[in-house]
């Protein structure tokens, strides 16, 4: 049975490794003529990403969304936007450094699993207050929260290769096809060149 962490994780999961893709894509194969995206926009949909997640998971913040349901909103819809920003620019990156998207994906799912191996390893209890705070949970003491916290960690851990190096390594493989592609095309670049 999860508690209300591991609950609350699911949630921003849910949010930003399966809705905000999916919309992305969605939007993008309704799009299909947008502009492509520079790799300064894909490096600021990054660092928003990031800094969204790690800021909206510091314990005051967090603590105050669960004090006000105007502020819970407000982190769960940022989380969201911000994803959806990412996912935009990663599935619309078109330049001549096609490795860029790649290691967007990459970095962001590094320092996504740190913070779920911050949440498995802490020695203690990150949010003391988050249970209290759920109507309808009954608090079982500080064992109970760091099991729900650590099962909230593992959530992450699970769902992070699932989404991110999934997709990087989707990207990377149509990038290799599309260097053979050039490749048999003897005007074109190819080799070291098209990794530049």
């Amino acid at each position: 049975m999860t508690g209300p962490l591991a609950a609350h994780m699911a949630v921003h999961i849910l949010l930003m490794n399966i809705v905000a893709p999916l919309a992305a894509l969605g939007l993008s194969r309704v799009l299909q003529n947008s502009r492509a995206i520079s790799g300064r926009l894909l490096g600021l949909a990054t660092l928003v990403q990031i800094a969204g997640l790690w800021a909206w998971h510091a314990p005051p913040f967090l603590n105050r969304a669960l004090e006000s349901s105007s502020v819970h909103l407000l982190m769960n819809g940022s989380l969201f936007l911000s994803a959806f920003l990412f996912w935009w620019a990663v599935l619309h990156f078109r330049g001549e450094h096609s490795w860029q998207p790649v290691a967007a994906l990459l970095v962001t799912s590094k320092l996504y699993c740190l913070l779920a191996v911050l949440f498995v390893f802490a020695p203690r209890t990150l949010y003391p207050d988050f249970a209290s705070s759920h109507l309808g949970h009954v608090v079982g003491g500080p064992s109970t929260d760091l099991t729900d916290q650590q099962l909230a960690g593992l959530i992450m851990l699970a769902a992070c290769p699932v989404t991110y190096v999934l997709a990087g390594v989707v990207i990377a493989a149509r990038w290799l096809l599309a260097m053979e592609k050039e490749g048999d095309d003897p005007g074109s670049r190819s080799g070291a060149e098209a990794w530049t």
